[in-house]
C-alpha cells in the first residue's frame, strides 16, 4: 500500500482499541512522514490497557525512525488544542476514531457523548474546513442502525430511529460531516464498524466482560435469552478495512449547477456472518480452555444465566460490506475461531 505519500497524518482516540491497532500497522508500513496521535486516556475502562498499547506503539515507533511519531494527551473536545494542531501539521489525513463509546454507559452518562462525540467531532470538522485536509475519514456505528427489521443492514437504509444516545450522537456525526463535505468540499468518509474484538480490546465489550466473569467463577448474563446475533469483526479486519479507504479519497466534482457534489462516502465494515450469542460463547469458552486461561473440566453451563434484553441493546447486527468490497476489493476474511483463539492466548499472557 503506498501510504507513503501522506506526510502527516492525524489519529484521534489513539490509545483505543481500534485507534492503537491503526498507529501500530501506519509505524510498520510507512517510510517516512509524520504521525500525530491524540487520545485524552479517560477512564471509562482499565487505563492499564490504554498505557500497555501505547507501549506498543512506542516499541514501534522506536523500531521505525524514518516515521516522526508524537502522543499528544487530550481531548478532541478543546478546540484550541485541536485548531493549534492543524495549524502546526497541516494534516492530509485525519482518521478521527476519538469518541465516548458503548452504547448502556451512554443512558447513564449522556453528557460524555455529548462533549465528545457531538462538540469534539464539531471541532474535527471546523479544523478540517480551516486547514483543509486530503482525506477525513471517521468512526461510525453498526449502532445507527437501531432497531431495524430488514437484514442485513445495509448503508441505503433508512436510520431514524436510534435506540440509544451513543447511537443518535453517531447518526448526527455523519450528517455534520455529509453537511461539511457538501459546504466546503472536504472528502470525508464514514465507516460504520460491526463489534469489533480481538486481542487487548474493550473489556466492556462482552466477549472479554465473560472472559473476566469466567475466570472469577461468576455467572455470565446471556441477553434476550441467547436469541442475540452479533456480527462480530477482528480488529486486524477492521485496520485492513480503514488503510485501504484513508487512501481513497471520495472524487472531487461539481453538479450539473457548478457547485460541488459532496465528496462523501459511508461504507460498513463487518464480518458478514452474525453469529448467534450461544454459539459465540461455545466458542469462546472451548478458546479459553485451548489456552488454559480455564481448566479443562470447567462447568459451563452452570455460569451461564439467560436474561431479558437490555435497554439501548438490538437483537440482531449484520452488515452488508458489498460496497466496500466492491469499491475496495476487500472483505473481512478472520473467522470467529481464528480470532476468538488469538484473543485467548493475549488474555493468558496479559493477565495470567
Amino acid at each position: 500500500m503506498n501510504i507513503t505519500n501522506y506526510s502527516s497524518i492525524l489519529i484521534t482516540g489513539s490509545a483505543g482499541f481500534i485507534g492503537a491497532n491503526l498507529v501500530n500497522r501506519l509505524l510498520k508500513e510507512m517510510n517516512s512522514g509524520t504521525i500525530v496521535s491524540l487520545d485524552n486516556m479517560n477512564d471509562y475502562y482499565d487505563i492499564s490497557l490504554k498505557e500497555y498499547r501505547l507501549r506498543e506503539i512506542e516499541s514501534a515507533a522506536e523500531k521505525n525512525k524514518n516515521v516522526s511519531y508524537r502522543f499528544i494527551r487530550g481531548s478532541i473536545a478543546d478546540k484550541a488544542l485541536v485548531d493549534s494542531l492543524f495549524e502546526k501539521y497541516h494534516f492530509d489525513i485525519v482518521v478521527n476514531l476519538a469518541a465516548q463509546a458503548g452504547v448502556r454507559h451512554s443512558i447513564d452518562h449522556p453528557d460524555v457523548y455529548i462533549e465528545s462525540n457531538i462538540i469534539g467531532f464539531y471541532n474535527i470538522l471546523e479544523a478540517c474546513r480551516n486547514y483543509p485536509v486530503k482525506h477525513l475519514v471517521y468512526a461510525s456505528s453498526s449502532s445507527v442502525y437501531g432497531g431495524n427489521k430488514k437484514v442485513p443492514f445495509s448503508t441505503d437504509d433508512k436510520v431514524d430511529n436510534p435506540v440509544s444516545l451513543y447511537a443518535a450522537t453517531k447518526k448526527s456525526d455523519e450528517l455534520m460531516a455529509h453537511a461539511y463535505s457538501k459546504l466546503y468540499n472536504i472528502p470525508a468518509t464514514g465507516l460504520r464498524f460491526f463489534t469489533v474484538y480481538g486481542p487487548a480490546g474493550r473489556p466492556d465489550m462482552a466477549y472479554f466482560g465473560f472472559t473476566d466473569k469466567l475466570v472469577k467463577g461468576e455467572k455470565i448474563k446471556i441477553f434476550n435469552y441467547g436469541n442475540c446475533k452479533r456480527d462480530f469483526t477482528y480488529i486486524d479486519d477492521i485496520v485492513e478495512g480503514i488503510m485501504r479507504v484513508m487512501q481513497s479519497p471520495p472524487e472531487k466534482k461539481n453538479g450539473e449547477d457548478g457547485l460541488p457534489i459532496p465528496p462523501y462516502a459511508l461504507y460498513n465494515i463487518g464480518g458478514g456472518a452474525p453469529e448467534n450469542l450461544l454459539d459465540f460463547v461455545q466458542i469462546l469458552s472451548e478458546k479459553l480452555v485451548r489456552a488454559e486461561v480455564l481448566p479443562a473440566d470447567y462447568d459451563f453451563d452452570a455460569h451461564k444465566e439467560l436474561v431479558p434484553m437490555q435497554a439501548g441493546d438490538v437483537p440482531v447486527t449484520y452488515a452488508d460490506s458489498t460496497a466496500l468490497e466492491r469499491d475496495f476489493g476487500f472483505r473481512p476474511c478472520v473467522t470467529l475461531r481464528e480470532g476468538l483463539r488469538r484473543f485467548a492466548e493475549w488474555y493468558k499472557e496479559f493477565y495470567q
